[in-house]
């Protein structure tokens, strides 16, 4: 992209900081791995600041995969495409960790997975998943445990069974957007905060106006996700934003983390719209969830995570919660992330609905991206290829939507061996 204007004044660099872990943009990684490909004069505008609206949407959960269930994509793909996305599906904490020791970047990466199962449906499934994690060739220990095996791994009586995969985890992805963020700068990118688009003119070279000024370029990547606002009605109309919500509790001891789990790990159960939650390295316990059935927002955020929380962990009841929050997330209706460029706008590329999956994916779909920015893949069209479905009545009826929805998922769920 070219050089903004004089008026327009590059972000200062952020300090690290504590407290809740925000989803990394997009733009940001898609931009990091284009200036890696030696890509120059590359521009970056924030609406707001760097990492502003994720701490809602994220619990910087580190784990295998892209969407909720690749067999909503598999009439777009094939068979043969089914099994080459699921095989990059597995490559994101590889690109996480290389990332990190590239740029020495303080993100508090921790080893450790952890999915969970209430019943011997989920048992079914999870073992069915032990195989094909492991038919990717993983140098990291993958393990089904079931019954009293699984307090090796975390300390309830809620779980039948687990699988523990070491290959996956968490991390404080805060830090590690601001450190993609200096790393980024360092090859030459310029980022602006508080610039929020509020035109784009097409063509050959695209204009994209903002408040203090403007910025042409040669190419375009919209990735404003649950944020858009309806700047462009092609995308507004394929995704719907839904809800999450998080807790964080007061520090705890050593000896209450090591009952939580024993490897320090990150969890999440398999149902449809699962609880997730990890430790932190401040030894506080992160809780997140989303309503199950009904879209609504919860009145008391702290007592509905905290409920939640406890059925899990019953012997936190004296704990005190000290945060609680809730944001955005925009979600396709496949529940797959969608990439691609408008339609005849071969230079306006996008990714957007990550579906509640946000860290990790976001690393393998913005690789992917970055690519076929570039000078095209194999794998770019392949992915590009799954459709886009556009969601009618999302601007009048999104709760109703979303309530349908969901209690569809749920129900569909008994059938797949996530309920």
């Amino acid at each position: 992209m070219s050089p903004p204007p004089d008026d327009l004044r590059p972000a200062p660099a952020r300090l690290r900081h504590a407290g809740p872990a925000p989803f990394p943009p997009p733009a940001v990684i898609t931009a990091l791995e284009l200036a890696e490909k030696g890509v120059t004069h590359i521009v970056v505008l924030e609406g707001r600041y760097l990492g502003f609206g994720g701490t809602g949407r994220n619990g910087g959960q580190i784990m295998a995969g892209i969407g909720h269930d690749l067999e909503k994509i598999r009439k777009d793909v094939g068979e043969d495409g089914l099994r080459r996305i699921f095989e990059i599906s597995d490559m994101g904490a590889d690109i996480i960790k290389d990332r990190i020791r590239k740029y020495d970047i303080d993100a508090d990466f921790q080893h450790g997975y952890g999915y969970m199962g209430f019943n011997a449906r989920q048992a079914k499934t999870l073992r069915a998943w032990e195989k094909e994690f492991k038919s990717l060739g993983s140098r990291h220990e993958i393990r089904y445990l079931e019954g009293a095996d699984v307090r090796q791994i975390i300390g309830t009586d809620a779980y039948h069974c687990g699988l523990l995969h070491m290959g996956g985890g968490h991390v404080h992805s805060l830090n590690l957007l601001l450190g993609e963020a200096r790393a980024l700068a360092s090859h030459g990118a310029q980022i602006f905060e508080y610039s929020p688009a509020l035109e784009v003119r097409y063509g050959d070279r695209i204009t994209v106006r903002t408040g203090k000024g403007s910025v042409r370029a040669a190419k375009l990547l919209w990735a404003c996700d649950s944020f858009l606002n309806r700047l462009e009605p092609e995308l507004h109309r394929t995704t719907i934003n839904t809800y999450a919500f998080q807790l964080m509790t007061e520090p705890l001891s050593e000896e209450l983390i090591r009952r939580i789990s024993p490897i320090r790990g990150a969890y999440s159960d398999i149902r449809p719209i699962i609880d997730y939650y990890r430790v932190t390295n401040e030894n506080r316990l992160l809780f997140g969830a989303a309503t199950p059935f009904v879209e609504h927002i919860p009145l008391d955020l702290k007592a509905w995570n905290r409920r939640l929380m406890l059925k899990i962990f019953p012997y936190l009841a004296d704990v005190k919660i000290d945060l609680a929050w809730g944001g955005p997330m925009a979600c396709s209706p496949n529940l797959f992330p969608q990439i691609g460029t408008l339609p005849g706008r071969p230079n306006a590329f996008f990714v957007q609905g990550y579906s509640g999956f946000g860290v990790t994916p976001s690393h393998i779909i913005c690789k992917v991206l970055a690519e076929g920015m570039h000078e095209g893949s194999d794998r770019y069209e392949l992915i590009r290829s799954v459709r886009r479905i556009r969601v009618v009545g999302k601007d009048h009826f999104r709760p109703v939507l979303l309530t349908a929805g969901k209690t569809w998922h749920q129900i569909s769920g008994y059938w797949n061996g996530r309920r």
